[in-house]
């Protein structure tokens, strides 16, 4: 079943212009445990021990076990009979967002993965909803909730702009990942992935390697010889000289490894404070530049 468009959730898009992150409301749980329901099957008690492929037993277990391994806990909820029971009491009843957020990510990556691999199997666990059109209704609800969390990529992201989002971010991601950019597209998502627990420095320093693999392996695909040694400054300069890019452009890329610069290298006695909008800034001009950059090179390839 796909989202239904309502005046009530129009009206209070409208409304939403900032994203809140430290609150889960009740209604998108519910929301995603539908999606659990429909993307993943149910736990099948009564088939237990004779199919594992005809039920989602194995892949709840697996959650749940792992989730009890990270936090030191025998179970996730003393209100369930089993896992399935468990993860969605867990879901609705826990108050860290932090991992209210782990289990909606490592649900979603099983999702992305493992069921999206195993579709022959989808009708005998019940799976009625196809893992694209799951994350996809997944993102829209974080949406219509304001709520600045989105599935990329294998992880919950954090957002900060859905328009910078959707025009810088994504099309980054796939970029990378259509491209064959495989080191940088996890230095990126390791980025996001910092910037979401508050680690900003390294997400800044994360950003920067990011956008200087992806200088790296634009050279290397145009086999632009290389000592091994350079920085993004005389990777920008040799991109220009082979005319991948236009040299009016220099000093606009220069931003990016003057932040990484400034804000992660040796800082001496004194810390230079580093404002959580500049992390942002960072992270969204590493994502614009790197669309640039790929976009260029595939013109040239």
């Amino acid at each position: 079943m796909g989202i239904i468009d309502i005046f009530s959730k129009r009206n209070n898009n409208n409304k939403k212009s900032i994203f809140k992150y430290d609150v889960i409301p009740q209604p998108l749980r519910v929301q995603v445990a539908h999606i659990w329901r429909d993307a993943m099957g149910q736990y099948d008690s009564g088939r237990y021990y004779y199919n594992s492929s005809s039920s989602s037993n194995d892949t709840w277990d697996y959650i749940h076990k792992s989730l009890c391994k990270e936090y030191g806990l025998t179970s996730l909820s003393e209100m369930g009979r089993n896992s399935i029971e468990n993860c969605f009491a867990f879901l609705q009843q826990e108050k860290s967002v932090e991992r209210v957020l782990d289990i909606i990510e490592l649900t979603f990556k099983i999702i992305d993965t493992e069921i999206r691999r195993e579709r022959r199997n989808w009708a005998d666990k019940g799976i009625t909803q196809y893992p694209d059109d799951a994350i996809n209704e997944l993102n829209k609800r974080f949406q219509e909730h304001g709520i600045g969390y989105q599935y990329l990529n294998g992880k919950i992201v954090r957002v900060d702009s859905d328009y910078i989002y959707r025009e810088a971010v994504e099309p980054a991601v796939d970029l990378m990942f259509g491209e064959g950019f495989k080191v940088a597209s996890e230095e990126f998502m390791n980025a996001h992935e910092h910037f979401k627990k508050g680690r900003d420095k390294e997400a800044i320093v994360e950003a920067g390697k990011a956008f200087e693999s992806v200088l790296k392996s634009i050279c290397s695909k145009m086999n632009i010889k290389l000592t091994g040694k350079e920085t993004a400054n005389p990777l920008i300069k040799l991109l220009i000289k082979n005319q991948v890019i236009p040299e009016y452009l220099e000093n606009s890329l220069m931003g990016q490894p003057v932040l990484r610069n400034k804000h992660a290298h040796g800082q001496g006695e004194k810390t230079v404070p580093l404002p959580r909008f500049t992390v942002a800034y960072g992270l969204h001009l590493c994502a614009t530049n790197i669309v640039f950059l790929i976009e260029a090179y595939k013109t040239k390839k």
